[in-house]
């Protein structure tokens, strides 16, 4: 991140992200000197000095009669900045909370966005008191990696169809044959069924664009699909070569390579 902006989504102005960049660089300095190095002008500079002594980042001092900066190191002053984030985060999650009337309806929504999406997907998995049936690919297990060992650990029952090659250690676990998953277009989906009260379902075929209900009966068929989809990976694993080839040709590649005897 560019420091200049990444001090100004800070809460820093221009002016003030300068001069204390300028301080890191040139220390102790006077006003002039900050002014010089930081191309802040002469008439501006002390104006975002004291914005940045009263905010705390600047220290300063008197010797003859020249006044001296120097700035507040950077591990304090982004771990204060950090605490005061968190701080101010935790008072809004419960004040907010306090505001927020959630309904059952049976709306289907939408969300747009991959980081959107999966930010809530991760809160649906984070709520999640008694099962998750999940269809994941590579990236996004990946991602929402922690949030399902965490719900393994707190006793949630897991099911997942995995599209990719990564495995997962917890829970009911299939990988879904390849083939079938571009067939069937799984290879970009994301599905999440929590609780059999609210199901995400989002594609990033043509960009992340996620589906959001707790209508019953898609929550429902959505569930289905997954249980029906791990049923079906058990009874291939336990079929025979001889069981195998007695199914269409079509059938037959769906099994091959994923068929262990």
């Amino acid at each position: 991140m560019e420091f200049l902006t990444g001090l100004t989504r800070m809460g820093f102005t221009e002016y003030e992200a300068k001069v204390y960049l300028a301080l890191l660089h040139e220390n102790p300095a006077t006003g002039y000197q900050l002014s010089k190095k930081s191309g802040v002008p002469r008439s501006m500079v002390y104006e975002a000095l004291g914005r940045l002594s009263v905010r705390g980042a600047v220290l300063e001092t008197i010797e003859g009669r020249a006044t001296l900066y120097r700035p507040l190191p950077p591990d304090v002053l982004l771990d204060r900045y950090e605490e005061e984030q968190r701080q101010l985060t935790a008072g809004l999650r419960e004040g907010l909370d306090d505001l927020y009337t959630a309904s059952d309806e049976d709306s289907v929504w939408s969300i747009s966005g991959r980081q959107p999406t999966l930010s809530y997907a991760a809160q649906l998995i984070r709520s999640a008191r008694e099962d998750l049936y999940m269809v994941l690919t590579d990236d996004d297990l990946d991602i929402l990696n922690q949030e399902i060992v965490d719900a393994h650990e707190r006793g949630v029952k897991l099911n997942t169809l995995l599209t990719g090659e990564t495995e997962l250690d917890y829970g009911r676990v299939a990988h879904h044959p390849p083939l079938e998953s571009e067939k069937q277009e799984l290879t970009d989906t994301l599905m999440i069924v929590v609780d059999d009260a609210k199901v995400l379902i989002a594609s990033t075929n043509h960009g992340t664009v996620a589906t959001i209900t707790s209508n019953r009966n898609l929550v429902l068929i959505s569930r289905q699909f997954v249980w029906m989809e791990l049923f079906a990976q058990r009874i291939s694993a336990r079929l025979g070569t001889e069981t195998i080839n007695k199914l269409d040709p079509e059938d037959q590649k769906i099994f091959s390579g994923h068929h262990k005897e």
